[in-house]
């Protein structure tokens, strides 16, 4: 008789691959929207930590409410618009440029469906 461990026991998982947008993955409604509003969110985070502001101090600066900091803070983005999350940005004494280009796919050709992606430079 043969005693296998767990280790030794190989089970067959269905595995599927993300599309790279959770929200999409989801299927929550928005999906680009909501990750755009996410890597905006992430790149003011990162500056107003680099300024070392505080959050009444960043609520001074971008002219909102302490408590909706604290939202941008943990990524409560439901009363952001990436409009707004653009325009908190460029408050922070920094540039926002948007280039539109074809979309280079893996296979090298420009079908299909583009993406938006946020930069940042240092």
């Amino acid at each position: 008789m043969s005693t296998k461990t767990k280790a030794q026991v190989q089970t067959a998982e269905a595995v599927e691959p993300g599309s790279g947008n959770v929200f999409a993955d989801l299927g929550l409604p928005d999906p680009d929207e909501r990750q755009l509003r996410v890597q905006l969110a992430i790149r003011l985070n990162d500056l107003l930590k680099a300024e070392g502001l505080t959050q009444a101090a960043a609520a001074k600066l971008l002219g909102i409410a302490q408590p909706h900091v604290s939202e941008l803070k943990n990524y409560k983005l439901s009363r952001f618009s990436s409009e707004r999350l653009l325009h908190y940005i460029t408050l922070l004494n920094r540039d926002v440029e948007i280039f539109i280009r074809p979309r280079i796919n893996s296979n090298g050709n420009g079908s299909g469906t583009g993406a938006v992606t946020v930069w940042a430079a240092a």
